[in-house]
């Protein structure tokens, strides 16, 4: 398999997501604006992404996927059915438990979120509204993350990629058609939650019953629970929820100080939060993707020169696309924030205040991205304790880091404890790849890296220049005019750096990666 093709494959893919996503943001800054309404929206929604990142997507996938793996490539198709079978009955069932809970105590989730937010009761109980609309996502996401384990290990990227486009489409749909019929128009945001997450799920089914691998629930619990695989699976999610949770409670603890900031400062955040995930979801998400099997794959047949090439790979990589797309968020934040989202309600404070959460992000932006490379190399492996004890670290140093940024850089604080953080996480994962042997970087790192810095500084130079000739907060040039010229400083970035490397020798064919 041709791991380049698959990863542009799965970057296209998260790419139209990504796109929508976007859509779907400026349409509700448009509509709300950066207000006590859009404040209420974001902070109910990062009480089930909290959830769905800390069991589904996190701790489940990383201690699932490995140990499916090594089923279907060791054990035969009858015993990895049974091992999905069961490991879906456990999941559904926990999944009830939970949902109910979080409805029935959407105010106390919403008072751990978002305290600051009791100083207004309206707003209070509107997030607590939209938190139990909501809630019942998390079911249905975390059964997506199951399907998608299951059908990235059989080399099916496609449609998992494909199916965060569904939840936009359904919040681009309620913010068009159903916000202006509401009494209280933000509730329709909530009411796309939960749809989208039904359509992410039955698009998966297909899919399933194309590789003979649909799960079958059962009703009683129990039996799937004396499953060794399941077992297994279990063991392994109590470390990896650890590591997990940490990266969360930060992200629960930022909450908190956002919700004690001015009106807006959640939702310039949020803005800010989209600008970052672009680059993220299109390498890291879809790097860590691809890689994870293979790993696995590389670990059971013992081929550590496979292992340690792949990991090379990624990080080649990485370091070739994340530090421009770092640089480009570090000089035009005002930028492409004015272009992206200045209309409407979101008015030129509104700008200026998401444009510094995008600066602070950009700084750390290539550690979160090198974070979701360098993890996988231990999630293979199935050492989920090293990453354990390496986030808890970062937690405490996150938030140590919170208190100075906040004083001096406000909302923004936050979002550079974040990036620091994942910079200081990368830099330990990778000490501890190297102290195991794990990985081995392959000649020519020095040259590389070198050549690197020379292209992003000239890149830097041209974004700067550029940018400083354009009033971006002016109207009277049209919504158009502001597009074309941000498009055409972003070309000029894009040719300044890659004809600097490919003077300096860089050539495509040098990326390319077999899968064995």
């Amino acid at each position: 398999m041709n791991l380049l093709k698959t990863l542009a494959t799965i970057s296209g893919m998260t790419m139209l997501s990504r796109i929508t996503g976007l859509i779907r943001d400026v349409l509700i800054n448009n509509y709300f604006g950066a207000t006590s309404f859009t404040d209420a929206y974001f902070a109910a929604m990062r009480i089930p992404n909290f959830f769905r990142r800390l069991f589904a997507e996190g701790a489940f996938s990383q201690a699932f996927v490995p140990i499916l793996a090594e089923y279907k490539n060791q054990k035969g198709d009858q015993a990895t059915k049974d091992l999905v079978d069961h490991v879906a009955t456990v999941l559904v069932w926990a999944l009830v438990l939970t949902c109910f809970i979080g409805v029935a105590g959407a105010p106390v989730f919403v008072y751990m979120f978002a305290s600051g937010f009791a100083e207004n009761p309206a707003k209070f109980e509107m997030t607590v509204v939209m938190t139990r609309i909501m809630f019942p996502y998390i079911g249905f996401i975390s059964l997506v993350a199951l399907a998608s384990g299951i059908l990235n290990t059989w080399r099916e990227f496609k449609i998992p990629a494909f199916t965060p486009v569904l939840l936009n489409l359904s919040s681009i749909a309620a913010s068009l058609f159903l916000a202006q019929r509401m009494a209280q128009p933000i509730y329709a945001m909530a009411i796309a939650v939960f749809v989208g997450g039904v359509l992410q799920l039955i698009i998966q089914v297909p899919a399933l019953v194309k590789i003979g691998m649909l799960p079958s629930v059962q009703f009683n619990p129990m039996f799937a629970l004396r499953d060794p695989g399941v077992v297994r699976v279990l063991r392994q999610m109590g470390p990896a929820v650890l590591a997990v949770s940490a990266t969360q409670i930060s992200i629960l603890i930022n909450s908190t100080w956002a919700s004690h900031m001015p009106d807006g400062s959640m939702s310039w955040l949020a803005s800010a939060d989209r600008l970052m995930e672009f680059p993220t979801a299109l390498l890291g998400v879809a790097l860590g993707t691809v890689l994870l099997p293979g790993l696995s794959k590389a670990n059971y047949d013992a081929d550590t020169t496979e292992y340690s090439s792949l990991l090379d790979w990624g990080l080649r990589l990485t370091c070739l696309l994340a530090f421009p797309a770092a640089v480009a968020l570090a000089t035009l934040p005002e930028a492409l924030t004015a272009t992206l989202f200045h209309r409407g309600k979101f008015d030129a404070n509104a700008v200026l205040m998401t444009a510094q959460a995008v600066t602070a992000y950009g700084v750390g932006l290539a550690g979160l991205i090198f974070v979701k490379i360098l993890a996988p190399g231990f999630y293979a492996k199935q050492n989920i304790r090293t990453p354990v004890k390496i986030a808890i670290i970062v937690l405490l140093a996150t938030q140590l880091m919170n208190l100075p940024f906040i004083y001096y850089f406000k909302h923004a604080g936050l979002a550079l404890s974040v990036g620091l953080g994942a910079c200081l996480n990368a830099a330990m994962l990778y000490r501890g790849l190297r102290q195991r042997g794990i990985y081995m970087p392959q000649k020519g790192w020095l040259p590389f890296l070198l050549k690197l810095a020379v292209a992003l500084m000239l890149m830097a130079g041209v974004a700067l220049a550029l940018s400083a000739q354009v009033e971006w907060l002016a109207r009277k040039s049209g919504e158009w005019m502001r597009f074309a010229k941000l498009g055409g400083i972003i070309i000029a970035c894009m040719l300044t750096y890659f004809s600097a490397l490919l003077l300096m020798g860089f050539r495509l064919r040098d990326f390319r990666k077999v899968a064995h």
